[in-house]
């Protein structure tokens, strides 16, 4: 009688991260053994884990292989990464693997167009549909924006020359921070709910109604503007505000951000630029010693006038202002713990029988499948291809 034919398990294979400052990593050890119970081999390259604290010998003990950059590219089956791959790793990926990833192909669609014509599918965490519940233990963009809120509480009492809480001493009394979150996503809640546990008298504001209870639950005011109405949007986001509003929200804001010492700004869409919600003349009116955290900022902009991505600046009145970028890879830990746990439900839902079973019937797949047999399948990728 013939022998059954043994199937090889497909190898998915955690990169080091190439993008500069970088320290997370794909997946951490703990998630190893589930991979395996779904008959996956993992494969981990030499030093992946080191910039968040997982040696290579925690990823073997845990059921890893440890390879060379070399044996991982002509190996694996599926690549798992936290960020998009650089020329030199794009370059080493053959038809036939796939990419999962955070690969922000709404900010570089030619990224995607250089995957499909690799044969390469392309899988990001990006495009989840954030809303459907069953997605929500791999939203990878909720988890790093609860590590990002954090940081950038911390990030604005370092850089604040006072101290957040209320302090009575021998020397004096010293007033507490008062501080302005501008954005209460997920983002904007984690920064408040930090920023008071740090003792800062906090406030929020969103043009989404519905943040209120949010805030409030969390001990701080809610900022209510009379020059905004409703602006939820879909998809768990805020819509795009028309220009008049644009402008009276901007001139309505001014005034409360002057009255505060710190503010934080979380406001992004994506794959657009973001919302200017801090103008130069908001700056301007706020006290010397002040401080602004830019989550916002990036390549396409930010939300606050004047704010660099990656750098902090002082105005010629004594105002700081942070452009805050990839505050996750600053708490590497705890980002790759809750990154891991992303990547690793999304990876079992995309697995069946031990090999990748891509259906973009499944509304999952259709947000996060990009590319596949050579094509940019993913419509808002395409759309912006053909513009």
């Amino acid at each position: 009688m013939p022998c059954d034919e043994k199937v090889a398990p497909m190898k998915a294979a955690v990169v080091k991260e190439s993008a500069p400052g970088e320290r997370r990593v794909a997946l951490v050890p703990e998630a190893i053994p589930k991979l395996r119970d779904a008959g996956l081999e993992v494969l981990v390259e030499t030093g992946a884990g080191d910039g968040a604290w997982f040696p290579a010998s925690a990823y073997a003990d845990a059921g890893a292989t440890i390879v060379s950059q070399d044996e991982l590219y002509a190996d694996a089956d599926v690549i798992l990464t936290v960020t998009r791959p650089d020329a030199a790793q794009l370059a080493r990926l053959r038809a036939g693997q796939a990419v999962i990833g955070m690969l922000a192909p709404l900010i570089d669609p030619g990224l995607a167009r250089e995957l499909a014509s690799r044969g390469v599918t392309a899988i990001s965490l990006d495009g989840l549909p954030r809303t459907l519940s069953r997605a929500q233990g791999m939203d990878a963009l909720t988890s790093q924006a609860n590590v990002a809120g954090y940081k950038a509480a911390l990030v604005a009492a370092e850089a604040y020359g006072r101290f957040f809480p209320l302090l009575i001493t021998a020397a004096g009394t010293a007033r507490p921070a008062k501080l302005l979150v501008l954005g209460t996503g997920v983002a904007g809640l984690q920064a408040i709910g930090t920023a008071r546990r740090l003792g800062a008298q906090v406030s929020g504001y969103d043009v989404r109604p519905a943040s209120k209870g949010e805030v409030e639950s969390l001990g701080a005011a809610f900022l209510e503007l009379t020059s905004v109405a409703n602006a939820a949007g879909e998809g768990g986001y805020a819509r795009e505000l028309t220009a008049e509003e644009r402008d009276a929200q901007q001139a309505e804001l001014a005034g409360h951000i002057a009255r505060h010492d710190v503010v934080i700004t979380t406001a992004q869409v994506p794959g657009r630029k973001p919302p200017l919600l801090v103008t130069d003349d908001a700056v301007k009116q706020m006290a010397a010693g002040s401080v602004i955290v830019d989550m916002g900022a990036s390549a396409l902009g930010g939300n606050v006038a004047g704010s660099r991505p990656g750098e902090t600046v002082v105005t010629g009145h004594g105002v700081t202002i942070i452009g805050a970028q990839n505050l996750p890879s600053t708490v590497p830990t705890a980002a790759s713990n809750a990154y891991s746990r992303n990547i690793s439900a999304l990876l079992l839902h995309l697995t069946k029988d031990g090999a990748l079973a891509i259906d973009t019937g499944d509304e999952i797949q259709a947000g996060v499948v990009i590319t596949r047999d050579g094509e940019v399948v993913n419509p808002a990728v395409a759309k912006l291809l053909d513009q």
